[in-house]
């Protein structure tokens, strides 16, 4: 029904265009304000249309020609927005590799038309994935309602479910795959039919309950290892608190929290002293690009009645890990000392090409998502130099965030658009580590479709073809009352 919505939105969306000639127009100095604000940006060759349409809703008529330097150009005119052809967009990308294109905008107001002055949009060789994977999920804090994780074709606008929970009562969320490879899948579902499915080589999907007698509790966000495996995960006590007068609304909080890998031939979880200490809060686990390291956040525990949330900070840590053997190091290295700063580091996420690291720095706690001051920030491994990632960040909250496979495209959550939703833009990071202004998702009517859509992305993460994901299956492993048990194995640190 809703693939059936949007199409029809679509057709609204090109019936409602015009072919209005732009007459006697007054020559703006100014650049035109347009939302979304893809002035400048650098776009990936395969992404689809940026549609857009004036910021300020009192146009009657939109109207923008793409040019680039060899006179090839792209003409679209709307009442509420432009909306070029996939394929004539695509064509005009592709011819234009590498270079710039050019955009002039006119609208047309209650005294006739305007033309702005052109700005560029710059097309990177540099391609991106097939498209992402996130959840869908309507505002909520204690309940939920309706939720799904869902694929998106970043080449067009197409969307569709993977799993929803109306095929079973509870929560899906910590949705994973191995380096973009939708092949290999961890999925988490929470509630009465609580399981975390597991799917190698597009193979058959098998629930199992992660909580053993000897951790804390579920596994949760999960990272693979690069050879497929093992998988990374923490064992977490969450809560939450609402501010009374604050910003942030919003603060969730660990109690506790450790780490384990897990062994999937072995059905292991593989502990060790050094990750499960009780006076520090371990989260958020990543192997390194070569399999050899994993990074985490840790934080000194709060004291016993201690409920200074504000004083938790998490600083950028690792450890050596051997993948012949499943073993941890004997010693834990500070990578980024956020802590010395007064600042909190959460979700590292290493490039798959070894080279940079991209983090989220707020000025306390570890669950970002609703600190407006989180901003992304990239360390440069090789070099250990540490910046912000001005292009990227806003005034407002940047959070989750993973890279493309060839380790050039960063999706990030931010909501930078409203303060309430969080949305997922994109920027482009060069082999120099320079980072490129961040855009937002495309879609055909912008405004009309994210005014409408009452939902955060949460969690979006690439992914390198369609998910070919049986939801079918997996729901009848969800309500299915068996569940496969993690074996345990303590380690010793080397």
């Amino acid at each position: 029904m809703k693939k059936i919505l949007y199409t029809l939105l679509a057709i609204l969306t090109l019936a409602a265009c015009t072919n209005e000639t732009v007459g006697d127009a007054r020559q703006e100095k100014s650049m035109p304000q347009i939302y979304p604000d893809y002035i400048g940006v650098t776009v990936p060759v395969n992404i689809a249309p940026l549609c857009f349409c004036m910021a300020d809703e009192t146009a009657s008529l939109v109207d923008a020609v793409v040019t680039d330097r060899h006179g090839r150009s792209l003409h679209s005119q709307g009442q509420e927005a432009v909306n070029f052809d996939l394929d004539d967009w695509h064509a005009l990308l592709g011819q234009n590799r590498g270079d710039s294109l050019s955009v002039t905008v006119s609208a047309k107001y209650d005294d006739g038309w305007h033309t702005y002055r052109p700005f560029t949009i710059h097309v990177s060789p540099d391609s991106i994935d097939y498209g992402i994977c996130y959840r869908l999920i309507a505002p909520g804090h204690e309940v939920w309602s309706k939720m799904g994780i869902y694929e998106r074709d970043l080449s067009s606008f197409e969307e569709r479910p993977l799993i929803e929970n109306t095929q079973f009562e509870g929560c899906v969320n910590c949705h994973s795959f191995n380096r973009a490879n939708p092949a290999d899948m961890s999925l988490h579902i929470r509630g009465s039919h609580g399981a975390t499915l597991l799917r190698q080589d597009y193979g058959p999907v098998t629930a199992y309950n992660t909580k053993t007698d000897q951790t804390l509790g579920l596994c949760v966000y999960p990272y693979w290892h690069p050879s497929g495996r093992y998988i990374a995960y923490s064992t977490n006590t969450t809560r939450q608190t609402f501010h009374s007068a604050h910003p942030n609304r919003i603060e969730v909080f660990d109690e506790a929290s450790d780490l384990q890998v897990y062994d999937i031939g072995k059905n292991e979880l593989l502990l060790t002293p050094l990750l499960k200490q009780d006076s520090v809060y371990e989260t958020y686990p990543v192997f390194s690009a070569d399999g050899r390291s994993l990074y985490f956040c840790a934080a000194q525990a709060l004291p016993e009645g201690n409920h200074q949330l504000d004083s938790i900070r998490y600083n950028l840590c690792r450890v050596d890990f051997n993948p012949e053997t499943g073993q941890f190091g004997d010693s834990i290295d500070i990578i980024v000392d956020a802590v010395a700063q007064r600042k909190s580091v959460s979700f590292p996420r290493p490039s798959y090409d070894g080279r940079y690291l991209c983090y989220t720095l707020s000025d306390y706690g570890q669950f970002s998502i609703w600190h407006r001051e989180a901003d992304l920030f990239l360390l440069d491994l090789s070099t250990g130099q540490n910046l912000p990632m001005t292009g990227a960040n806003s005034d407002d909250t940047e959070s989750f965030h993973n890279w493309s496979s060839n380790s050039r495209w960063l999706v990030l959550s931010s909501r930078r658009d409203d303060g309430l939703y969080t949305r997922p833009y994109f920027c482009h990071v060069d082999t120099k580590g320079r980072c490129s202004k961040a855009f937002m998702l495309p879609q055909r009517n912008p405004r009309r479709f994210y005014r409408e859509r009452f939902l955060s992305y949460n969690v979006p993460d690439f992914i390198t073809g369609p998910t070919r994901f049986d939801a079918h299956q997996a729901s009848r492993a969800i309500n299915d009352e068996y569940r496969k048990d993690f074996g345990v194995r303590q380690d010793s640190p080397q």
